[in-house]
């Protein structure tokens, strides 16, 4: 993204919190418990000197990193079955596309009644929709494959393994990475929400607990704190994508397919 590009949506973002700050400031909102910006900016500094503010992070990031790494690991295993086998989709497609609608707040109290409050319950709750993101971009970079990369494989003798592993898998690795970054913003939204109404730890215990508290201040300096922690989750693999493979996350091709139903 050029640096026009930053400023103006920085822009835009200044202009939402300007017109908060003015409609709060006025009276024109009467809402007891909607602080203006510059209170909540004001209220960061005291989660840092009173409250446990780094270890709910570092609880929520923890949780993020290893229901993403689970979640890769299984989509690309299923999206490279799907998008290689036609046998594969004839039999699992119909089962993906029922699953992959499931709500993933249906899910907590399913993980609750079998790892009470825990972990365990977090990383099911992130684990399972984070999945398919990463299958179906998988499946459908594959599936795009130019035709005439397979025939320039048969032009130099290449087995099937080897086809595979050195021409349609490095085809389909900007689908994949694509994929990858959505399956992290997801995984970020599912710990925070499995954190509120599943597991009692991190940012998003830490958001109920300030609300049921009356201290909106601080509740909405945790919602900052998280958006902020997905911004930098986001620029982190997007700087890695674009280390691995220059310019893939600027490929229209690759992110309509992952993003296809």
């Amino acid at each position: 993204m050029s640096a026009a590009r930053t400023l103006r949506g920085l822009g835009g973002i200044a202009l939402v919190l300007l017109a908060w700050q003015g409609v709060v400031g006025s009276g024109l909102a009467t809402y007891d418990y909607l602080p203006s910006p510059v209170a909540i900016a004001a209220s960061v500094p005291e989660l840092f000197y009173d409250r446990g503010v780094i270890g709910e992070t570092l609880h929520t990031l923890g949780a993020t990193l290893a229901g993403w790494g689970i979640a890769v690991a299984i989509g690309l295993v299923l999206g490279a079955l799907l998008g290689f086998s036609p046998i594969a989709r004839a039999w699992g497609l119909a089962s993906v596309e029922l699953l992959r609608p499931m709500p993933a707040v249906a899910l907590v109290p399913a993980a609750m009644l079998l790892f009470g409050f825990s972990i365990a319950t977090e990383l099911v709750v992130i684990v399972i929709p984070t999945i398919w993101p990463v299958l179906v971009s998988t499946m459908r970079g594959i599936m795009a494959a130019p035709a005439r990369l397979e025939d320039v494989a048969r032009t130099l003798r290449l087995g099937r393994i080897e086809t595979i592993r050195k021409v349609l898998l490095p085809a389909a690795a900007p689908a994949v990475l694509v994929g990858c970054r959505l399956a992290m913003s997801t995984a970020l939204v599912l710990a925070v929400v499995a954190e509120m109404i599943g597991n009692p730890e991190g940012i998003g215990y830490a958001v109920v607990r300030e609300a049921q508290a009356l201290h909106p201040d601080l509740m909405f300096a945790y919602v900052l704190i998280a958006g902020m922690l997905g911004v930098l989750l986001n620029a982190g693999l997007v700087a890695l994508g674009r280390l691995l493979l220059p310019g893939a996350f600027n490929r229209p091709s690759a992110v309509a397919s992952a993003s296809a139903p």
